[in-house]
């Protein structure tokens, strides 16, 4: 598909948005927004905020795209130059009211709605975020791509670890790895040991490794971003740690296997809840999310017992089930006959057969280095 097809595609999706909340336009500034209907635009420079440089603004049969006098040229000529966008409104960066100026300008008399408050405007109708979450074939291809490569950074990463290298140093390891492939870190997790045990979410630290590594990743190309965890052992695997994430598999493997269109997304929780039970480890959900769709953000939603979505086909989620000192973790697309890897163990990284209701799924085993 040609990405000036996609681009029509969504910005139809966008315009019917519009009609139905009977609005007259809306103004698109944060970056999954943008990279979703840029198909892959970037438009990040402080990597530190989630509203970019740049913004569409959509009005039934115009986009129109703002930025600085710094970044509008460059936005149209490495970003956006598929798509056919022919208007654009710049204004001189020492000058950033005049943004504003437009965007009231645009909006005079009219409703709008802003995805970052621009202009004081109100924030999209409950539902917009949704018309992310059905990938386009373009997408699709894109998604695979960047989940192949990304599981080659993060696995060649674990790999080349080393008893006593610290957990900042393998994090500059996989971010180097990740960043040879266009991948931005978005997340990036390093435990070591004892650390692996005590945080669910351990930003890496000077501490040296000296049996255990786990290295967690959300990298980010094009907009699209890919989950995935891997844990390496230098020397053989202790019988407890080794049980414990064959049961964190089984519990994985729960999930990805009740991710079915039209299925609540609670329904799935529910699933490894049950799992967890069963394994005798009733406690240990609580004790960190399990996960929730992804796209182009690290979790569009994370998925709580109360949650009120439901999957839908053409979605990627990304499961990350944990038990104290072990997790699972890769990204998934939902379809209709069942769901594919985008992420996935590498050939030669050993797995872990993990069954759920009759059927087997494969899931990263520990490597031993």
């Amino acid at each position: 598909m040609r990405k000036a097809d996609e681009f029509a595609g969504k910005v139809q999706r966008v315009e019917d948005f519009l009609a139905v909340h009977e609005l007259a336009g809306i103004v698109l500034s944060r970056a999954e927004n943008f990279a979703w209907l840029g198909c892959g635009a970037d438009n990040l420079v402080d990597a530190s905020i989630e509203t970019g440089e740049a913004a569409m603004i959509v009005r039934p049969g115009c986009v129109t795209v703002l930025a600085s006098n710094i970044e509008a040229d460059r936005i149209l000529s490495e970003e956006l130059d598929e798509l056919g966008i022919t208007e654009v409104q710049s204004y001189p960066w020492h000058q950033p009211e005049r943004r504003l100026e437009v965007i009231r300008r645009l909006s005079t008399g009219a409703r709008f709605v802003a995805d970052d408050g621009s202009a004081g405007l109100p924030p999209p109708p409950d539902g917009f975020a949704e018309l992310r979450y059905t990938l386009t074939g373009a997408e699709v291809e894109r998604y695979q791509a960047l989940g192949e490569e990304a599981t080659q950074a993060v696995e060649a990463a674990a790999r080349a670890l080393e008893p006593g290298i610290t957990e900042a140093e393998a994090g500059g390891l996989l971010a180097r790895r990740l960043r040879a492939r266009g991948i931005t870190p978005i997340v990036l997790l390093v435990a070591a040991d004892q650390r692996v045990k005590h945080w669910r979410h351990p930003l890496p630290k000077a501490v040296p490794a000296r049996r255990c590594v786990l290295m967690g990743v959300c990298g980010r190309r094009q907009g699209l971003v890919a989950a995935l965890s891997r844990m390496a052992h230098f020397g053989e695997v202790p019988g407890a740690l080794h049980e414990r994430h064959r049961t964190v598999c089984a519990v994985d493997a729960s999930m990805i296997l009740s991710t079915v269109p039209d299925t609540p997304a609670c329904d799935v929780l529910e699933a490894a809840r049950r799992a967890y039970e069963t394994a005798r480890v009733p406690d240990e959900w609580l004790l960190h999310h399990q996960g929730g769709a992804i796209g182009y953000r690290a979790r569009e939603y994370v998925v709580t017992p109360d949650c009120e979505e439901r999957v839908l086909a053409t979605q990627a989620f990304a499961w990350n089930p944990s038990i104290t000192g072990t997790k699972s973790e890769d990204t998934i697309m939902v379809g209709q006959e069942g769901v594919a890897f985008l992420t996935a163990p590498g050939d030669g990284w050993p797995v872990v057969h993990a069954e759920f209701e009759g059927h087997t799924v494969d899931r990263a085993d520990i490597l031993v280095l």
